[in-house]
């Protein structure tokens, strides 16, 4: 009897796990280093969930009407943005006033999808008085994140569409000295709100000293009036000298001076696109007659990622702070002197621009959801709370 109670205990004591787990041997550092877990693939996973969802970019064009805007952006893009476009006579033009148009196009690019929106500004500066001619414009842009914040704080943040204004290409006509009142209001109004390109316009008008001189002459102005353009990040350390010299030569010509034709000429054998002239043709892409590769490349290749997070991380982030601060004020007036709320009180609300959609059945049973778990979840902290205090 004694002898099969001893059998049973060894063979328990030999399955056990502290038994098994002393029978396991460490693994050496050789071994270690040669197994590979696979979280090396993780830019791989979030490149193949990017390029299937696909990228959404939102450009801005303002100027004067005749600076070539419409023919950069076809050219920029090798697409016709503009098929339905109507010109206004005279007349039309003498009552115009800035409205807001867009534009949408799906481009694709070796697998890759890019949903492309051109928010056009047709008007901007063609009357005699532009007196706060940029109001259309800056309501827009606050708008765009005044949709985009009540989509972020409902229910259905998954599908979230981002209509931000990512970038405003702001054309300088050439014919000036420098910057017109009008321009340096234009670019204070709006460059805490989106990144702003300046670009000189109409490149050939200009001989490469007076472009120069034109170039200097901005930069000095801008940096005069305190306006706060798009700054290209500083280049890391382990970039290769390629690309640190092709950063050099971005920041070395802002502002860009650029030329836009959608029109295919022969040059010297080879069809390129560009402007025939009686004294001779002006290539677009020719990176000695003018900017538009310089700028095709920051805006394309290189920078438009950067661009999507100034806005979402700065632009975006001061709106946000702005309109929690101000909800917080107004909820603080609401609880002071409820009674005394009046139509100029409501009207001190953070987002009063959209209407709050009604909620449904649905939605309300969410909220109600959301409520109850909530409330289970402070019981439960004030639980703790207490039992830790009592110990």
């Amino acid at each position: 009897m004694d002898a099969i109670i001893i059998q049973e205990l060894l063979a328990e004591r030999l399955l056990s796990p502290t038994t098994l787990t002393q029978r396991t041997y460490p693994m050496k550092l050789k071994d270690q280093e040669k197994q590979y877990v696979g979280f090396a693939t993780l830019p791989n996973q979030v490149h193949r969930k990017s390029v299937k969802k696909g990228f959404d970019f939102t450009l801005m064009v303002a100027g004067e009407s005749g600076l070539g805007k419409s023919t950069l952006v076809n050219s920029l893009f090798l697409t016709d943005l503009y098929k339905d476009r109507k010109l206004l006579n005279a007349e039309e033009r003498i009552s115009q006033t800035v409205e807001i148009l867009k534009h949408t196009v799906d481009i694709e690019e070796k697998g890759v999808k890019l949903k492309l929106t051109i928010v056009d500004t047709p008007g901007f500066g063609d009357a005699v008085n532009n007196t706060e001619c940029w109001k259309a414009i800056t309501d827009y842009i606050d708008q765009q994140f005044e949709q985009y914040f009540r989509d972020e704080s409902g229910l259905n943040r998954k599908n979230i569409q981002d209509n931000r204004v990512h970038c405003c290409l702001y054309f300088i006509s050439p014919f000036g000295h420098g910057l017109r009142p009008v321009d340096v209001a234009f670019m204070k109004a709006l460059h805490e709100k989106v990144n702003i390109v300046p670009l000189i316009a109409k490149a050939d008008c200009l001989i490469p000293s007076e472009i120069r001189k034109l170039k200097e002459r901005i930069r000095e102005e801008i940096d005069k009036f305190g306006i706060k353009v798009y700054q290209f990040p500083e280049c890391d350390s382990d970039e290769d000298d390629e690309f640190k010299q092709q950063d050099r030569e971005l920041k070395e010509s802002a502002p860009f001076a650029v030329i836009g034709s959608n029109t295919v000429v022969e040059a010297k054998g080879q069809r390129v696109r560009g402007r025939l002239y009686p004294w001779g043709i002006v290539e677009v892409e020719n990176q000695s007659h003018c900017d538009f590769v310089k700028l095709r490349n920051m805006l394309i290749r290189t920078h438009m990622h950067d661009l999507k997070d100034v806005t979402c991380d700065v632009h975006y982030e001061n709106y946000r702070a702005q309109c929690i601060h101000q909800m917080t004020r107004y909820e603080e007036k609401q609880n002071t002197a409820p009674s005394k709320l009046t139509q100029d009180n409501r009207i001190e609300s953070p987002i009063p621009i959209l209407p709050l959609p009604t909620p449904d059945a649905e939605t309300e049973k969410l909220i109600k959801m959301k409520d109850e778990e909530l409330r289970r979840m402070q019981e439960m902290l004030q639980k703790m709370q207490q039992q830790i205090q009592e110990q």
